[in-house]
C-alpha cells in the first residue's frame, strides 16, 4: 500500500474520501508535522496502491487501515482522521477496533449509504459513471461539487486533478460497494474514543445534517461547523480544521496519559 508520511510526535492515520487520495491531506501534512507523525494512505486500488483482488467490504478496509497503522505507527492507539468515505471507515474502526484509536476525527462523513435504499442505489451507480466518463471526465463532473460555490479556482483544479489521478476501476467500484452496504447507526454507541465531528457549512454532499446524526450517537462528541467550506473542509478551510486537529489531538493525548492503569486490577479481579 502506498502512503505519505510526515512529522514527528504521536501517530495519526489519515483516511481520504472515495474520490481522492493521500494528496488531499497536503494541508495537514504540511502544517501539523511539529505535533503529529501522520500517515496518509492511498486506499487499495487508489493512486499508487494496487487494486483489491475482490471487494473487501467495509471491514476489509478497516483491516487494511489497521495493518498500515500498526506497521507505520506502532501497535497503537493512534489518532484516526477520516474524510467522507474515510470517515465511515474511521467510525467503523473506532467501533470494532477501539484498541487502535486514541481519538477519532471525521470530516464530511456519514453513517454510510446503506442507511436508505435510495442512497445505496445512487452509490452503486457511480462506477458506471466512471467507466463511461473516464477518470478525467468523472473528476470534472464531480470534483467541483465537493467545494463551496466560492472556492478558489486553483483549489477546484487541485481537487479535480487529485481525483483524476486517484480513481480507477476496480478500486473505485469496490469502495462504492462497501459504502453502499454500510449502515453504522448501530455502531455509534460502541465508540468510546474522544470524537470530533466537523462539517462544512456549505457542504451539499453530506453536510451538517449528517454530522449531527453522527455526533448525536456518540456520547460527549464535539460537533463543529466550518464556515465557508464545502464537503472537503480540510482542503478548503485548512487553517480552521488544522487548529481543531492540533487542539483536539493534544487534549486526547493528555487524557490518555492521565488515564489510570487498571490492567493489574483487572488481572487480580479475574
Amino acid at each position: 500500500m502506498s502512503f505519505r508520511r510526515s512529522g514527528r510526535g504521536p501517530g495519526a492515520l489519515l483516511l481520504h474520501g472515495i474520490g481522492s487520495s493521500s494528496a488531499s491531506f497536503a494541508p495537514q501534512l504540511d502544517a501539523l508535522g511539529d505535533v503529529l507523525t501522520m500517515v496518509a494512505w492511498n486506499a487499495p486500488g487508489y493512486a499508487g496502491s494496487p487494486g483489491p483482488a475482490r471487494s473487501p467490504g467495509l471491514d476489509g478496509y478497516v483491516e487494511e487501515a489497521a495493518g498500515l497503522l500498526r506497521a507505520e505507527l506502532g501497535p497503537g492507539p493512534a489518532h484516526v482522521v477520516g474524510v467522507s468515505w474515510g470517515g465511515v471507515i474511521a467510525l467503523r474502526m473506532a467501533a470494532t477496533r477501539p484498541d487502535l484509536v486514541r481519538s477519532l476525527t471525521v470530516i464530511g462523513a456519514s453513517l454510510g449509504s446503506g442507511t436508505t435504499p435510495e442512497r445505496a442505489a445512487q452509490m452503486r451507480e457511480r462506477p458506471a459513471d466512471l467507466a463511461r466518463l473516464g477518470p478525467e471526465g468523472f473528476a470534472r463532473e464531480r470534483g467541483p461539487r465537493l467545494l463551496s460555490p466560492d472556492a478558489r479556482a486553483e483549489l477546484v483544479e487541485t481537487v479535480v486533478t487529485t481525483m483524476a489521478e486517484a480513481v480507477r476501476l476496480p478500486g473505485y467500484a469496490a469502495a462504492a460497494e462497501a459504502m453502499a452496504s454500510a449502515d453504522l447507526r448501530g455502531d455509534l454507541p460502541r465508540i468510546s474514543a474522544p470524537a470530533l465531528v466537523l462539517a462544512g457549512a456549505e457542504d451539499t454532499v453530506t453536510g451538517p445534517e449528517r454530522a449531527r446524526e453522527i455526533a448525536a450517537g456518540i456520547p460527549g462528541t464535539a460537533l463543529v461547523t466550518v464556515p465557508g467550506a464545502g464537503h472537503l473542509a480540510n482542503q478548503e478551510r485548512p487553517a480552521i480544521v488544522n487548529a481543531w486537529l492540533r487542539a483536539f489531538t493534544g487534549i486526547a493525548d493528555r487524557l490518555g496519559r492521565e488515564a489510570p492503569d487498571v490492567s493489574n486490577e483487572r488481572k487480580e479481579a479475574s
